[in-house]
């Protein structure tokens, strides 16, 4: 489980703002400074955070580009979000539960789920962006062909043990296993990665030869070697969207927080931690 904060609040003027950004903590450098200088210099200043946090929950594959589009769309829209990031299952679990979030994001079958139930407010679900799905092993070892279906079909037979997220992915995954007509044949060899663990933590401690799993969950962790992605004719691509949750007492907010992330000023982040925007959005 993982909780971050996502905005600035206390922050009340330009000043406050420029202190925020300089000593902040979790947030590049870099950033701080050309973020003070824009905000210095805009015709229009951003929207100073003056409520109390917004409160979402996500799943674990959205958790890197919220976490990067935490602080300017504070900025934006003037709106902090505290997100606490699990598997996408249990998400969707304890909003059923009747929890008090604000705003969930999640894969949009399972946002369609929570529309159909009544657990998020009709009209509020928002496309976010797309991930497709990535192949690693350990850092290090050897590398097995994956450029095509054949080749990926080969080195699951061929791997010594293979993992796959809880989340649609790896659905979608064993439903290829059993089309390629494999699936018992490596079942002694899946080893289930519990939710909200990450498929490439298993790999990169040498729990797991082959993993499977979101891209932007393998980008930036360390001891794996990313093979690339799963080859076209295969490949799964799984949308991410939101939604305001029912039991939201400031829907417009939540609603100002969804369309900035939507917005193209977010495109960006998403590329870097391994999405893609949605281009209706």
């Amino acid at each position: 489980m993982v909780r971050q904060t996502i905005g600035l609040a206390r922050v009340r003027d330009f000043a406050g703002l420029c202190r925020m950004l300089i000593s902040g903590s979790g947030i590049d450098p870099r950033w701080r400074w050309r973020k003070c200088l824009e905000f210095a210099h805009a015709p229009l200043r951003p929207a100073l955070v003056v409520n109390a946090p917004l409160q979402g929950i996500s799943s674990m594959a959205t958790r890197a580009v919220l976490a990067e589009l935490s602080a300017p769309c504070a900025l934006h829209t003037g709106h902090a979000l505290l997100v606490e990031s699990v598997g996408g299952v249990d998400a969707a679990r304890r909003v059923q539960s009747g929890e008090a979030f604000d705003l969930v994001f999640l894969a949009s079958d399972a946002i369609d789920r929570l529309l159909a139930s009544g657990h998020i407010v009709a009209g509020s679900k928002v496309a976010l962006m797309r991930s497709s799905v990535a192949v690693a092993v350990r850092q290090g070892a050897a590398h097995p062909d994956i450029s095509s279906e054949a080749a990926l079909r080969q080195a699951v037979l061929n791997a010594t043990s293979i993992s796959l997220s809880t989340g649609p992915s790896g659905v979608a995954l064993a439903s290829l296993f059993k089309r390629w007509g494999i699936a018992q044949d490596i079942a002694p060899r899946m080893v289930q990665a519990p939710p909200g663990v990450a498929v490439g933590s298993l790999v990169a401690r040498g729990e797991v030869a082959l993993g499977f799993q979101q891209r932007s969950e393998l980008l930036h962790l360390a001891g794996i070697d990313i093979l690339g992605p799963l080859p076209d004719a295969v490949q799964i691509i799984t949308t991410f969207s939101a939604g305001v949750c029912s039991a939201c007492s400031r829907p417009d907010d939540a609603r100002a927080v969804l369309a900035f992330m939507a917005s193209p000023m977010a495109s960006e982040a998403k590329f870097r931690q391994g999405m893609e925007p949605v281009q209706t959005c």
